[in-house]
């Protein structure tokens, strides 16, 4: 029984929270509530509003897109290395700054347009952008540094629990986005007059939090208590470590600003070789394991997602529904039972026993989707799915804060980022490339050639449906190709779930490891030198 091996989750002395450091806890809550609030209305506007607003093409309005995502995943990671010197209130408050800088750029770019008439207006759109493209970045950075903080915040208020509290934490994300869609729906006719609204209501989130941590005393992280070294937490993490990180934000950076590969791979040799020296350890087998493992577990909790939003979003509008209700019930699930039932789950199964159990139904989730048909076996499809994806993200960080806390916020917050730069680098345009080789093989090969053109990604050059070309064909035989490609499309989540498969045969192999060493156990820093048996030290 995989709960016979629960010796660390489960009889060990757990002292009551006070409530100062239930305080803490709930501005990290709320903190996080406005990221994801932060990230889902800046979607909506990207896609439904600023292009009308500020004259955007396709191309612009995913730039304008991707320049709120990759300042995240990359300030997640850097953060980490300086967080301990800089302290969890400068980086609270560098992240409210963040906030305030972008809704001031935001709201100076409507100030721009509206503010502009007749000849002047494409030079105002032009000023405009660039307002709204730096302040996501600002955004972005505000965001990831969010992560950065309460993560180890959380894990370190709550060291003999850290799975079950990083779980609880993170159903703030889910909160947020529930939030966000609700707006959108009930809002949608006042934001499409005036998208001010949607900045006014993110400065609501991060107002209460900046309230309450302001006065808080944040905990000293359990490294630095315990008196591990700088050098003991990069050497955590190791060069193998550092080699898999330094190349995504490398690549991430050298493709927003179009660096020559020689540029990329330069600082990324240079800084892998920087970090070996320093730490002089290639790091833990097991931690360089759960950095791979992470790669297919974003990419199928974060990547599948547009796949599943545009499979629902038809049967959605023909039911009378706003597609945005997909979001908010699939977000509702994973906050509720994130927030009450990990606890109990954990307890139970172990980590690695939530793990595969979520596993098991992501793939199932997936396989279903492929086939289903109509608005209840979607949405019933879609549920097991977003039942599987739940626990995936915290319980992987839980997993992480408990085998290496030598590692503090470094290997807890690099393994995030990782992820998130694997689902934007790797993740995401390898579910596109599946669903495009879908495609390509259900559409009669003749036609296929005249209707397609030839493209290329990070991992190899592909064919892919060009919807020009489509529109050129004749109206009925146009209806037909439309309807194999979107049927294609979807049988390839069958596909997708082979990364899930991977997944849980990681977790049983990790499983049988644990086994061999007797069971899963969280590893403690001289647990009996903890103050209070809980948490490290208070510091001002």
């Amino acid at each position: 029984m995989l709960a016979s091996d629960q010796s660390a989750q489960s009889g060990r002395d757990v002292r009551p929270v006070t409530k100062a450091e239930m305080q803490i806890f709930w501005g990290c809550f709320i903190a996080l509530i406005t990221t994801s609030t932060a990230f889902i209305t800046r979607a909506i506007l990207v896609n439904k509003v600023w292009p009308r607003e500020f004259g955007l093409d396709a191309v612009k309005s995913q730039e304008l897109f991707g320049a709120g995502i990759w300042p995240f995943a990359i300030s997640i990671i850097l953060f980490s290395f300086i967080i301990d010197k800089i302290g969890y209130k400068a980086a609270m408050v560098f992240s409210a700054i963040c906030y305030v800088l972008y809704a001031v750029m935001a709201l100076m770019a409507y100030s721009t347009v509206h503010g502009a008439q007749g000849a002047d207006l494409a030079g105002a759109q032009g000023q405009a952008y660039t307002l709204l493209y730096w302040g996501s970045v600002i955004l972005g950075l505000g965001n990831g540094t969010v992560e950065a903080f309460i993560n180890p915040v959380v894990a370190t208020l709550f060291s003999r629990e850290k799975a079950k509290w990083l779980n609880i934490l993170h159903a703030g994300w889910p909160a947020g986005l529930v939030l966000g869609g609700i707006i959108t729906i009930f809002l949608s006719d006042a934001v499409n007059r005036d998208w001010r609204i949607v900045v006014y209501l993110l400065a609501v989130p991060a107002v209460i939090y900046l309230i309450m941590l302001m006065p808080a005393k944040f905990p000293v992280q359990e490294r630095v208590a315990m008196g591990a070294t700088y050098r003991e937490m990069l050497a955590e993490f190791g060069v193998i470590g550092a080699a898999i990180a330094g190349w995504l934000v490398f690549k991430q950076l050298g493709d927003v600003f179009a660096w020559p590969s020689v540029v990329t791979y330069g600082l990324w040799i240079a800084t892998t070789v920087l970090y070996g020296l320093y730490a002089r350890s290639l790091g833990r087998p097991l931690m360089i394991a759960l950095c791979l493992i992470m790669m297919p577990l974003a990419t199928t909790e974060l990547g599948t997602d547009g796949a599943i939003t545009g499979l629902m979003e038809a049967p959605m509008k023909e039911a009378g529904f706003n597609p945005a209700w997909v979001l908010v019930y699939t977000s509702a699930i994973m906050m509720v039972l994130r927030f009450f039932a990990a606890g109990p789950l954990i307890e139970r199964f172990t980590p690695l026993g939530l793990l595969m159990g979520c596993s098991v139904l992501a793939i199932i989730g997936l396989n279903l989707l492929s086939m289903a048909q109509g608005l209840v076996f979607i949405f019933a499809a879609a549920t097991l799915y977003a039942l599987g994806k739940t626990y995936f993200w915290p319980t992987m960080l839980g997993i992480v804060t408990e085998q290496f806390p030598r590692g503090g916020a470094l290997t807890l917050n690099a393994i995030a980022g990782i992820g998130m730069l694997t689902v934007g680098i790797i993740g995401g345009p390898l579910i596109g490339r599946l669903q495009e080789g879908a495609a390509e093989n259900a559409i009669p090969q003749q036609r296929y050639t005249q209707i397609s053109k030839p493209s290329s990604y990070i991992l190899g050059e592909y064919n892919a449906v060009d919807p020009a070309k489509v529109a050129k064909v004749p109206e009925a035989e146009r209806a037909e190709i439309i309807r194999t490609e979107q049927a294609a499309k979807q049988r390839a989540l069958s596909t997708i779930s082979i990364l899930p498969v991977i997944m849980l045969l990681c977790y049983i192999g990790l499983f049988f490891y644990f086994k061999s060493r007797g069971g899963y156990r969280a590893e403690d820093l001289t647990a009996t030198e903890m103050s209070g048996g809980i948490q490290a030290p208070i510091q001002a």
